[in-house]
Order: structure tokens, then C-alpha cells, then sequence
């Protein structure tokens, strides 16, 4: 993760179990706790809204909309706040409803994180017209849910909360 310490600058930084820093010369400790992270299964009738993501991890792969939580951000704040920016789509805590979390981890700048992500759902009652933010989406679809395909998801923690919600 990295090379320098960095309190003492030494190459003497170690990585521990992928769980925290340490560093011999100067006794330099850091967690790297998991990030906390929102998606949310928005459902239309027999139909689930996916998104197709923009960039890596994960190009061109289906995903739920949401995203990591910010600091001093409730999950169901991060949620709204997600779901407007991606989708230009309003949703309110009162629709929110809490189903599952599920470990997970996230490629960045060669950088895994570990993440655990708290998943919502939403039902609709009518089918809202959305628009993507073309820097994190490349495109909206409503996908049965008998059409569904888990394996066409990104990541491991939308894989195993969709097969839950599936059953």
C-alpha cells in the first residue's frame, strides 16, 4: 500500500493482514478500517432498476445506484444524496427501506479498500423519468426481475444481497 512511512519517512512500513500500518522504526499505526457504502434495489413492478457503470472497477458492468458515505453522512442521507446525483432522482427516507449488508472490496488507484455495504429498496409506484450522470453511468435500464442475471453485476456485495432479494 505504501512504501514510506508516513510519520518517519523509513522504508520500514509494513501492511498487516490488510488491516492496519505499522512501521518498526517509529511505532507509526494506522486501521484501515472498512468504508461504509450505500446501494439501493429500486423497484418498479416486476422490474429492477440497474445502471451501467462508467469507469472502473467495473466498467461496463451492471450496478445498483449508490455510492461511499461521506463523513458525518447517515447511510440513508449518502442514499438520497447518491440516487440524486447519479440519477437525477428524488427519493425520501420514508421510502427507504433497510434489507441487507454484505462485505465487499473496491479497486482504486491500486488501492483495494474493504467496504461494507448496507443495501436498501425502494418500491415505486410509478415509473420515474432519470437521467444519468455520464461520468459515473453510462446508461439506465429496467431489467425483469425474472431476467435478472447476478453474474452480469459488478461487485460481490450487489451478487449476494440480488440472489437474497431474488428468492
Amino acid at each position: 500500500m505504501f512504501k514510506y512511512c508516513p510519520e518517519c519517512k523509513h522504508e520500514t512500513i509494513s501492511f498487516v493482514n490488510a488491516h492496519y500500518l505499522t512501521c518498526t522504526e517509529c511505532d507509526f499505526l494506522y486501521y484501515h478500517n472498512a468504508a461504509a457504502a450505500v446501494a439501493v434495489i429500486i423497484k418498479y413492478r416486476d422490474e429492477i432498476l440497474l445502471t451501467v457503470r462508467a469507469k472502473e472497477p467495473g466498467l461496463g458492468k451492471l450496478d445498483l445506484p449508490g455510492g461511499f458515505v461521506d463523513h458525518n453522512e447517515t447511510l440513508e442521507a449518502a442514499l438520497i444524496r447518491e440516487v440524486q446525483e447519479e440519477l437525477s432522482l428524488t427519493i425520501t427516507p420514508s421510502q427507504l427501506r433497510y434489507f441487507t449488508s454484505e462485505p465487499n472490496t473496491y479497486q482504486f488507484k491500486n488501492i483495494l479498500y474493504n467496504t461494507i455495504d448496507a443495501l436498501f429498496t425502494v418500491e415505486l409506484e410509478s415509473k420515474p423519468e432519470t437521467f444519468c450522470e455520464q461520468s459515473e453511468i453510462k446508461n439506465i435500464l429496467w431489467i425483469k426481475k425474472s431476467e435478472l442475471n447476478v453474474n452480469d453485476l459488478a461487485f460481490t456485495s450487489t451478487k449476494a444481497a440480488m440472489k437474497k432479494y431474488l428468492k
